[in-house]
């Protein structure tokens, strides 16, 4: 392990021990990471990602010999509520575009994660040098190393055609560098407030994409091939939905047709 990597660790044990007591981490005990977990528990999706975190800590806590086990193991996870994020909306999405107008950063950020259905890590890192041709984008994703070729939507396109040639990244700060995960996150929500659109955030647009593909009448397999899921019965939800609303409303016409007036 990279001696940086390990330094960011060592510093992320010392914060948890500062905000959660200033005990040594060794008498951390089950009960207290139930405690811990319990303080989100009105939000099922964060106490999980919250849990999720504590483990790895503690994990390499264990591998530093600062603790003897891991009190994170056994405890399950809290039952989601919903599908976890929101996604948007037809009415949201066209609201987000009539407040931010195609040439802005706003519209920008939410053209890249509409129509190439990636996560925000993977969006962040999108520049002039993953176009290998005029109509595809080439993406290797950041969370499971997935590779995709995803052809470019025309209003992506349009999105793009004044995004200047001379940064490593489509998205940049005010300050002219990077965003990183987080801050893109905050600056995000600000751009969704000022439409208006107090549930949406950037995670949902994924969500979105996957939905409107399934809409159009794309397989599991078809989504898949662009939302670059590994797992077909992840997508597979979004091609049931859409379905049973076109089977129903083939139903409803069969009805309709095969009522007789006397």
């Amino acid at each position: 392990m990279k001696a940086s990597t390990q330094a960011m660790r060592r510093n992320i044990i010392e914060k948890f021990r500062h905000q959660h007591g200033t005990k040594p981490i060794k008498g951390l005990r089950r009960e207290h990471v139930d405690e811990i977990i319990g303080t989100k528990s009105k939000t099922p999706e964060a106490a999980n990602n919250l849990l999720k975190v504590l483990r790895v800590i503690l994990t390499y806590a264990v591998s530093l010999g600062l603790i003897a086990s891991n009190p994170t193991i056994g405890i399950r996870k809290y039952k989601s509520r919903g599908d976890g994020f929101h996604s948007w909306t037809e009415n949201e999405i066209a609201a987000f575009e009539a407040r931010h107008d195609i040439g802005t950063r706003p519209r920008l950020a939410f053209d890249l994660l509409l129509y190439t259905a990636q996560r925000r890590s993977d969006v962040l890192r999108m520049g002039w040098q993953h176009v290998v041709t005029d109509d595809l984008i080439s993406v290797q994703q950041d969370k499971t190393g997935t590779k995709l070729m995803i052809p470019i939507n025309p209003m992506l396109r349009l999105s793009l055609a004044s995004v200047p040639r001379t940064n490593m990244t489509f998205l940049i700060t005010e300050r002219g560098a990077p965003f990183t995960p987080a801050g893109f996150g905050n600056w995000f929500r600000k751009q969704c407030d000022l439409a208006g659109l107090a549930k949406c955030s950037a995670h949902g647009l994924r969500k979105a994409a996957a939905t409107r593909l399934a809409d159009a009448g794309c397989s599991a397999n078809q989504i898949a091939a662009i939302t670059g899921h590994k797992s077909l019965s992840e997508v597979a939800h979004y091609t049931r939905a859409a379905d049973q609303e076109r089977l129903a409303r083939q139903a409803l016409q069969l009805q309709i047709g095969g009522v007789r007036r006397t």
